[in-house]
């Protein structure tokens, strides 16, 4: 049981189920046992309620390589029903050092892609649930501050965090799954 504030670490090898779990979680998979509750309901009946409640930012980028990181931005935020104005996103994109940044992502490097996926993050302070599949990956030292900073700041304000990664984090997770 995951409570407001708290994060989950899920940890272990490739192929081990990690991204399998997130996708239980965020409602993408049934599982195969046992049920998923959120606010003491099962995710499956809630739907699009539950889906309005979380984040779920996956391994991949998933970002179009047509658009700009401000571009990519925006749709986000729109299709997951969120309004987020040209100055907000701008500020999200400046927090992870892209603001400017105009280039379609089909040229920007790794880094930069994770970094316009990861700036999704710094719009939805409201969404209490957060699911993020290696969210530290293809970052530099000064994108994982900002994210360390931006996940502590959730848990901070009561929001609730499951992550995987293969890498070490300042996030202090109270509770930790290994899988293997």
């Amino acid at each position: 049981m995951l409570s407001a504030g708290e994060a989950l670490r899920v940890a272990g090898a490739n192929g081990s189920g990690k991204t399998s779990l997130l996708r239980i979680l965020c409602g993408l998979l049934g599982p195969s046992e046992g049920r998923i509750l959120w606010r003491g309901e099962e995710v499956g009946r809630l739907r699009e309620d539950y889906s309005r409640e979380l984040v779920y930012l996956g391994h991949a980028p998933s970002v179009k390589d047509d658009l700009s990181p401000a571009e990519n931005l925006s749709i986000a935020c729109r299709v997951a029903g969120e309004a987020a104005s040209h100055a907000r996103v701008q500020a999200a994109l400046d927090r992870f050092g892209l603001r400017g940044v105009a280039a379609p992502a089909r040229r920007l490097s790794q880094g930069q892609r994770r970094r316009t996926a990861l700036a999704r993050l710094a719009l939805s302070e409201a969404r209490p649930l957060w699911l993020l599949d290696e969210p530290f990956s293809a970052l530099d030292a000064a994108g994982v501050a900002v994210l360390n900073g931006l996940l502590a700041d959730h848990t901070a304000r009561g929001g609730a965090l499951v992550f995987t990664t293969h890498q070490e984090t300042e996030i202090a997770a109270k509770h930790v799954i290994e899988l293997g």
